[in-house]
């Protein structure tokens, strides 16, 4: 069962995607600043990270690139989740390290189809 961490602030957000995910088969984990994001990666080794990129605390793109940054902890997949779909915005989160990247609301189906490609 791959272990993946969301790290995510939005409560409705994280209930909804973690319940969803676990019954896929995945074990969530959950974060709900950038902080403890970071020291849930380091304490708990996901196999994947699907962060949230509006963070309190740490915001996502300085998480990932902090997070990429690190040898034992650069391979972790990361895909950005965020509600922010202008032009660009992609490219910044791929620009900070992120493996992928996802709009919100999450499309379920499409979301399963990155979290497959990348573990």
């Amino acid at each position: 069962m791959p272990k993946i961490l969301l790290i995510e602030d939005n409560e409705m957000n994280r209930d909804m995607l973690s319940r969803r995910l676990s019954r896929k088969g995945y074990d969530v984990d959950m974060a709900v600043d950038g902080q403890e994001g970071i020291d849930k990666v380091k304490a708990n080794r996901p196999e994947l990270i699907l962060l949230d990129m509006s963070l309190p605390v740490k915001d996502g793109w300085t998480v990932a690139q902090e997070l990429k940054a690190d040898a034992d902890l650069g391979a972790i997949p990361i895909i950005a989740l965020t509600a922010h779909a202008m032009e660009g915005d992609r490219q910044k989160a791929m620009d900070a390290g992120c493996d992928d990247y996802d709009t919100k609301p999450v499309e379920l189906k499409r979301l399963l189809g990155k979290i497959e490609a990348l573990l």
